[in-house]
C-alpha cells in the first residue's frame, strides 16, 4: 500500500470537507453537537478540545471504512477500472451527484442508525457519537461522499481512499472542534442565510467540472 495520489488532494478533501461544513442542511446542526461537547466539557477549554477531537476522529473513522471499501472494489475491479468506459460511467456518476446537490433531484440515504446516549465525562460515548454521526449522511453530505467513493474506486489504492476521506472528514469538524474548544466562537458564528446556498452551488459545480474531467479523460482513451 501506497499513498499513490497527489499530496494537494488531501488539502482539496480537507477544504471540500470544511465547505460542506457550511452547507444549509449541515450548518444548523453545529450548535447542537457542540452543545452535546460543551456541557460534558464544562468550561474546560482541553476538554472541550479532547471530546471534540474523539467527536470527529469517530466521523473520520466511519468514512475512512467507507474509503477503504471503495479502494477495495477498485482492487477487485483490476483491469476494468483503467478501461475508458469506467472512466466514463465515474464522470457520469459524479456530474450526477453534482446535479443532485444543485437541487435537480434528491439522493439520500435512509435514517436507520440511532445515536448512542451520550454520558457525562465519557469518551467512549462521545466516539460512537462521531462514528453514528458518520453514518447519519445528510442530503447534502451524500453527493459529495458519493461522488468522492466513485472517484475512490477508480483509483485502487486502499491507504490513500481511508486517509483522503479522513482529510475529508476533519474538514468537515473543523467548525466544530474551533466551538467546542472555544464555546464563545458559536456566539460569532454567522446566521444562517443565502450565503450557504452561493457555497452549496459552488461545491455542486465542482463536482461536476470533476465529472466532466473524467468524462474528457474516457474519451481520450478510446
Amino acid at each position: 500500500m501506497n499513498l499513490s495520489g497527489n499530496p494537494i488532494d488531501y488539502l482539496v478533501a480537507f477544504a471540500g470537507g470544511a465547505l460542506l461544513s457550511v452547507t444549509p442542511c449541515v450548518y444548523p446542526l453545529i450548535p447542537i453537537s457542540a452543545g452535546f461537547i460543551g456541557v460534558r466539557a464544562a468550561g474546560s477549554k482541553l476538554k472541550g478540545l479532547t471530546l471534540s477531537l474523539i467527536y470527529v476522529t469517530g466521523v473520520a473513522f466511519t468514512y475512512s471504512l467507507l474509503g477503504l471499501a471503495a479502494s477495495l472494489t477498485g482492487k477487485i475491479l483490476g483491469v476494468i477500472s483503467t478501461n475508458p468506459i469506467t472512466y466514463l460511467f465515474v464522470g457520469t456518476v459524479i456530474i450526477l451527484f453534482g446535479l443532485s446537490l444543485l437541487g435537480v433531484f434528491t439522493i439520500s440515504l435512509p435514517n436507520i442508525i440511532k445515536l448512542p446516549a451520550l454520558k457525562k465525562g465519557n469518551y467512549f460515548s462521545t466516539f460512537l457519537l462521531g462514528l453514528s454521526s458518520g453514518l447519519i449522511v445528510s442530503p447534502c453530505i451524500t453527493p459529495v461522499l458519493g461522488a468522492i467513493l466513485v472517484y475512490l474506486t477508480a483509483k485502487k489504492n486502499i491507504l490513500y481512499g481511508m486517509t483522503l476521506l479522513f482529510s475529508f472528514a476533519y474538514g468537515m469538524g473543523l467548525i466544530l472542534i474551533l466551538v467546542g474548544t472555544f464555546s464563545t466562537i458559536l456566539l460569532g458564528l454567522p446566521k444562517v442565510g443565502k450565503w450557504m446556498a452561493y457555497i452549496k452551488k459552488f461545491v455542486a459545480l465542482v463536482l461536476i467540472g470533476m465529472g466532466i474531467f473524467f468524462i474528457f479523460n474516457g474519451i481520450r482513451r478510446l
